[in-house]
């Protein structure tokens, strides 16, 4: 069996949560910015809703992932790491579907 590639799963937690993020500002008529940033986006969505506070952790969680993982020298993850990046993405989804089932 091979090793997991937690660097991979860890920039796809990122990618999910950034095209959650993004979908829901296109939803309320937002142009995003071309950003990885999730921190930033998380603050422009509740520009719209207050309630993005909750999720303002899972975001800082994976900005860092967005970039890092994809460029020699970058992180060094573990499982750890890995099963906090899913935890963060699958927690952003939830917080948004919730607001916008339409997304989902």
């Amino acid at each position: 069996m091979r090793p997991t590639p937690m660097e991979v799963v860890c920039y796809h937690c990122q990618q999910s949560a950034e095209k959650y993020l993004k979908s829901y500002l296109v939803l309320h008529g937002e142009n995003p910015p071309r950003t990885h940033d999730l921190d930033e986006l998380c603050k422009l969505c509740s520009e719209t809703h207050d309630g993005f506070g909750k999720i303002a952790d899972q975001c800082s969680d994976l900005t860092a992932y967005g970039v890092q993982t994809r460029y020699p020298m970058g992180l060094t993850l573990d499982e750890r790491d890995m099963s906090q990046a899913l935890n963060s993405a699958r927690q952003i989804r939830d917080f948004i579907l919730a607001l916008a089932p339409e997304l989902g």
